[in-house]
């Protein structure tokens, strides 16, 4: 194993397919007669081709998902002919009442219209030793003939200790042997999965890094996982145990480099470098390779577009043209990478506003949004703002970079900066990303700023670490457009205000309030009542911030992650809508 001259390899490694390890040991003439069930992580195609394997060998096997098993079970195993009402017990952790439930996401919108669903809550014992048949799914089913069906599903389940010490209960890979006689033998294994992941945090733990941070340019997993994706009937959801992998790489190593920097876990300000974990599915084996690289500093294509009707993010260079065209003074920060952070101040006599999107730079939606606005306003004579449309160059490089392989993936690894920080967190007075919004208030005085954000359109897991996103369990799935306003002392009333008068006018935009509706019903089967206030059909959070830069701070949370073509279109409108809407309330508040 050699190095490359920029390339820095801390390990190369293949793990054998746990469906092919199965059959080399149980697919023998000593297991004649036995029947044999599996839970592991892979996609259907594989665990069928090696059921079909056993049979041949003169097996009865049965290989199930350890991810999401009951969503697989209603895929896989359930006959949906007549079916009329469900009701599906399901456990409860104590840390986490409802983690079950939202492992379930999002069944109760693939159930045939007219079927009747009820959930109830089983309180589950606490497991000291990992065993299948302490958690499990009940479900009860009534048909239309009238036939009442019982069905014990289960859900393997490990409790353990993390990456960072903390204690979890995951799903995990599981062996059952029912010898012909009926003696039964169940056991923990190590499935490829779950191997690749802890060679991972292995390496991390016995690398020696140097003591300050930044820690490296770039650390990067390059990951073959042969799993494939399985698109599910409903909005953009999808099962993807490679998205769920790049995840849990690129947020457990977060979480590893605050630990090892001192920082509590979340702490937004670590600046390890950028942790890009690559996750293709391909090969015949799951490999992994940890490299330190050099930051990336090429500019993915992107097609040029009409900016009103994109359907997919825009490129850089007709972020910079769409820039230039709108005038203004030009204000310029820059990146760990070297590249351009720009913003236009348009100067007016009405009260200013900052107006920004990209900060997090996976969600794509707001840079369109906010150049459609900024395009709106400056056709009014007296408009007055400053437009910074992508704060976070690094990350939406990165973000095109992830994308040309896995278009349909999150990719929160894009999310931070090449620093490995939000560029919210970034001390003041430096000369890097967050230095456009110091800039942008210095010359302004602006009174508000409208920061435009996303958040994951499809469902959000790391199932090797207790399933739901720890310090993101409010995002784990989606529940439409909502607000957040933020304010200095003594703004209160000013944002109670802006809030009204925002989701007024949003309550406009076709099609915007039906979509709320829909997407918070689905979140509140699966994730409980939603606790936000609610305004003319649009959740809200308002909040007191004494250290924020303007008097008043509007931020938006679309579900953007992942969308393309119209869906993508009508997120940019509804971005759009807000930055004018917000605009000219703010001009009429009382302040």
């Amino acid at each position: 194993m050699t190095n490359s001259p920029q390339i820095e390899i801390l390990l190369e490694r293949s793990f054998p397919r746990t469906t092919k390890a199965l059959l080399d040991e149980y697919a023998t003439p000593a297991y004649q007669g036995y029947q044999f069930e599996a839970w592991v992580f892979d996609d259907e195609a594989e665990r069928q081709a090696t059921e079909t394997a056993f049979k041949a060998a003169g097996i009865s096997a049965r290989l199930r998902s350890a991810y999401k098993p009951l969503v697989h079970f209603f895929l896989e195993e359930f006959s949906w002919a007549s079916l009329q009402s469900l009701v599906i017990e399901y456990p409860v952790l104590a840390h986490a009442p409802r983690r079950f439930l939202l492992e379930a996401y999002p069944l109760a919108a693939l159930l045939p219209q007219g079927v009747s669903l009820r959930w109830e809550d089983v309180e589950s014992t606490p497991i000291s030793t990992p065993t299948p048949t302490a958690l499990h799914y009940r479900v009860r089913v009534e048909r239309s003939t009238g036939e009442l069906e019982t069905y014990w599903v289960e859900a393997p389940n490990c409790q353990h200790l993390d990456h960072v010490n903390q204690a979890q209960c995951s799903p995990c890979g599981w062996l059952r042997l029912t010898s012909p006689q009926g003696e039964v033998s169940e056991s923990i294994i190590e499935t490829d999965y779950e191997a690749l992941f802890q060679a991972a945090m292995a390496t991390l733990s016995s690398t020696q890094w140097q003591a300050e941070p930044p820690y490296f340019e770039e650390l990067n997993f390059a990951v073959h996982l042969p799993s494939s994706d399985r698109r599910l009937a409903w909005d953009d959801e999808h099962i993807s145990l490679a998205e769920a992998l790049h995840e849990e790489l690129y947020f457990s190593a977060l979480e590893y480099f605050q630990r090892y920097a001192g920082l509590a876990l979340g702490d937004r300000s670590i600046q390890p470098g950028q942790i890009v974990p690559e996750v293709s599915t391909q090969g015949e084996n799951a490999y992994l390779q940890v490299s330190l690289r050099p930051l990336y500093a090429s500019q993915p294509p992107r097609d040029e577009v009409l900016l009103d009707t994109a359907q997919l993010a825009i490129g850089v260079e007709q972020i910079e043209q769409l820039l230039a065209q709108l005038g203004g003074q030009a204000l310029h920060a820059k990146t760990r990478a070297g590249r351009a952070v720009e913003a236009r101040y348009i100067i007016g006599s009405e009260r200013a506003v900052m107006i920004s999107a990209g900060q997090h730079a996976n969600e794509t939606s707001g840079v369109v949004g906010a150049l459609r606005a900024a395009q709106q306003l400056n056709g009014e004579p007296e408009a007055h703002f400053v437009i910074s449309p992508l704060e976070n160059p690094d990350g939406y490089a990165l973000q095109g970079r992830l994308i040309a392989t896995q278009p349909r993936h999150m990719h929160h690894a894009a999310r931070y900066t090449a620093f490995g920080n939000d560029l919210q967190s970034q001390p003041l007075g430096q000369p890097f990303e967050h230095a456009i919004r110091e800039q942008a208030f210095d010359f302004s005085n602006a009174g508000l700023h409208i920061n435009l954000h996303g958040y994951p359109a499809h469902e959000w897991t790391r199932p090797l670490s207790g399933y739901i996103p720890r310090g993101f369990d409010m995002w784990t799935i989606p529940k439409g457009f909502f607000l957040i306003l933020r304010h200095q002392p003594g703004y209160e009333s000013a944002a109670e205000q802006l809030v009204v008068a925002v989701t007024r006018q949003l309550a406009k935009v076709p099609g915007l309030v039906e979509f709320n509706a829909t997407q918070i019903a689905l979140f509140e089967t699966h994730a409980g009542a939603l606790t936000f206030p609610m305004l003319n059909g649009f959740p809200y959070l308002i909040s007191e911030d004494g250290d924020q830069l303007t008097p008043l701070m509007l931020i938006t949370e679309y579900p953007d992650e992942t969308l393309t073509g119209e869906p993508f279109v009508q997120a940019h409108t509804a971005q759009r809508a807000t930055v004018v809407a917000a605009y000219n309330a703010f001009q009429t508040l009382s302040l």
